[in-house]
């Protein structure tokens, strides 16, 4: 039986689907969204960013707020409550150090850009390949 959810997600619309697989399949599961907020690198993007920033995380934190809005209005829509956990790093790597502690991870497919799934991988696929708990791959 799966009574604990982790639902990784970004900003992109295959996340939300993740997240709404989630909710109308295991609405009496414990649901865990996730958000990964990448670490200073050289890839650039937002993740450089952070390098500027004093508090590191805190600014974590506001940048994913509005991951989480998007999520709990959804949530709220099934009537049903969520849990929230930002982490600060490599997303496959966070989600799969986080995975032992559900029975099952629902992701979507993919978030980023072509370039970014082109330079950085998939997160998703890594996920799957690597989960130690049952992975739900939502489209």
């Amino acid at each position: 039986m799966i009574s604990r959810i982790l639902v990784p997600m970004d900003n992109s619309e295959m996340a939300l689907q993740a997240l709404e697989y989630a909710l109308e399949n295991h609405p009496d599961a414990d649901i865990t969204v996730l958000h990964v907020v990448g670490g200073p690198s050289p890839w650039g993007g937002t993740a450089t960013s952070l390098a500027l920033e004093e508090n590191l995380e805190e600014a974590a934190e506001e940048r994913a707020e509005e991951v989480f809005d998007d999520a709990r209005k959804l949530a709220a829509e099934f009537d049903i409550e969520i849990t929230t956990e930002v982490q600060l790093g490599h997303p496959a790597r966070a989600i799969l150090n986080s995975a032992d502690n559900f029975d099952a991870v629902v992701i979507g497919t993919h978030g980023g850009s072509l370039v970014d799934r082109l330079v950085i991988g998939n997160v998703a696929q890594k996920v799957f390949r690597n989960s130690p708990v049952p992975v739900i791959v939502a489209r």
